[in-house]
């Protein structure tokens, strides 16, 4: 049986207890044995590896230790100084059931069964290296083929340069274009793909080793783009048919049972969907299109998707259908809904924002004893507590007369960053951890630990230059600014 050393600060000691409690009782729970550890800090978050491994010089009969979600630093480490692995735990303990499978384990996300086209509409504008920048992007974002799109009456003078290039730089090609001429030089450049051919522009199939991506040569006409397949299918050549995705209001559904009668009709050959018609042409989310439409995908099994990053709103699409894609592959294997696998499609809302109620978080701010502020968010707004009492509200403005931070221009600033993010998370039902950026699926950035400091050390700075020189000795840092850095101001119960 495992046993397990979990390490927290003081004021989350009680909740960790009730809440590993509450796992052993899970019938379907695996049996370990368990130690909590308190180390002497209030804020388990603000834990270091090297302040645990002065406190905790060694550990005994333990065959894991877990640490806070949001301790920072290098684990090796304590591992090397311990001798048995360590891992950091979820980032607030309300989460640890999920840590230990009981919600679900960490699904497996990396298989998928759709290609990704990402389109670079407007290449003949760009000069190589723009395209390659943007082929850079895009690959990051989850593209496996770069589309290069060629406008409509107008030239694309270094359109098999930049096929070249690309080729040259690693990546898989594609050329879309309605003139035969340029398909027909993107072929023999070296592009994997051609967008689009159709019954009648087929011979170029035949005179390049490019795999065409077949259209109708009517917009809608099914018996055309038939034709070109069975054109290929008889020549054994292989190709990708595309009945095309129309924009909602222009024949939106019609087009999607166009895609359901061709995989009735050919179950067995590879068929893409540009979806780029919904996501860019539909002033909604694209998070949720996606969703849909991937839903889709998966249930025809449509092999390939061309996507595109023009519109602002859209700025995140081809990262939004890489998610997709692994989300709905898995869930169709796993035979379930495509639920809690991932947080990519949640940009906007949690699904489980507020993980405190408000009496529970009343019932933590009774425990504290220092000036610090706290601030979290339950289902009935902002909350905002210290030794001094404890605020609720769903305006930030009304905190600011019972803060008295008038006179600390740093502490002041903070608590504004962190009130407005809290703000918007009890608006949009988001999940809110103190000190750290709120998550907006795809979205998020990575944050800069070392800004979110940055004023407090301006502040003192700036303290110490002002102090008198017969008092230029040591405890020169005001109370509030030494309290505001010493203790982060964040929440006890980050576990």
């Amino acid at each position: 049986m495992n046993r397990l050393l979990f390490l927290t600060g003081k004021l989350a000691e009680h909740s960790l207890h009730q809440v590993l409690q509450a796992i052993q009782a899970d019938s379907k729970q695996s049996p370990f044995e368990y130690e909590v550890k308190q180390i002497g800090v209030s804020v388990a978050a603000l834990m270091t590896p090297p302040l645990i491994a002065r406190r905790l010089p060694k550990v005994e009969n333990i065959d894991k230790v877990i640490l806070p979600g949001l301790c920072q630093g290098d684990l090796g480490l304590l591992e090397s100084q311990w001798g048995v692995p360590v891992e950091r735990g979820p980032k607030d303990l309300k989460d640890l059931p999920q840590y230990f499978g009981q919600q679900g384990k960490v699904p497996d996300l990396s298989q998928h069964s759709v290609l990704i086209f990402a389109e670079i509409v407007d290449a003949p504008d760009l000069t190589v290296e723009q395209i390659i920048a943007k082929a850079q992007h895009f690959k990051q974002q989850g593209a496996d083929v770069i589309d290069l799109g060629c406008l409509p009456g107008k030239a694309f003078a270094h359109m098999t340069e930049s096929v070249r290039a690309l080729k040259s730089a690693g990546f898989q090609v594609s050329v879309d274009s309605m003139r035969e001429d340029d398909l027909l030089a993107a072929g023999k450049a070296g592009a994997d793909y051609l967008l689009s051919l159709h019954e009648n522009s087929l011979w170029i199939a035949e005179e390049v080793a490019s795999t065409p991506v077949l259209i109708p040569a009517k917009p809608g006409s099914m018996p055309s783009l038939q034709r070109a397949i069975e054109h290929c299918l008889k020549r054994e050549l292989a190709f990708i048919a595309d009945p095309i995705l129309d924009p909602i209001h222009f024949g939106f559904t019609e087009s999607i049972v166009r895609y359901h009668k061709l995989r009735k009709k050919y179950p067995d050959i590879a068929i893409m969907m540009g979806v780029g018609n919904l996501t860019e042409l539909t002033d909604a989310d694209t998070t949720g299109i996606n969703a849909m439409l991937f839903g889709m995908i998966s249930e025809l099994n449509i092999n390939a998707v061309l996507a595109t990053s023009v519109s602002a709103h859209a700025c995140e699409a081809v990262a939004e259908a890489d998610i997709a894609r692994r989300v709905m592959y898995r869930a169709k294997q796993d035979k379930r809904l495509p639920r809690g696998y991932d947080a990519g499609l949640l940009g906007l809302h949690d699904r489980k924002p507020f993980p405190y109620s408000a009496a529970e978080i009343a019932e933590m701010a009774r425990q504290i004893k220092d000036p610090s502020f706290r601030i979290m968010v339950s289902e009935a707004g902002v909350h905002v507590y210290n030794r001094d009492g404890l605020q609720q509200a769903t305006d930030p403005y009304v905190f600011y007369p019972e803060l008295q931070v008038q006179d600390d221009a740093s502490h002041a600033f903070y608590l504004g960053v962190e009130l407005a993010r809290a703000q918007i998370a009890w608006q949009l039902k988001k999940r809110y951890v103190q000190d750290e950026m709120l998550e907006w699926g795809v979205a998020s950035v990575a944050q800069n630990k070392q800004a979110k400091v940055a004023h407090r050390e301006a502040s003192i700075k700036e303290r110490q230059e002002t102090v008198k020189p017969d008092q230029a000795s040591g405890a020169t840092v005001h109370a509030s600014a030494k309290e505001h850095v010493g203790n982060s101001t964040s929440p006890e119960n980050k576990e």
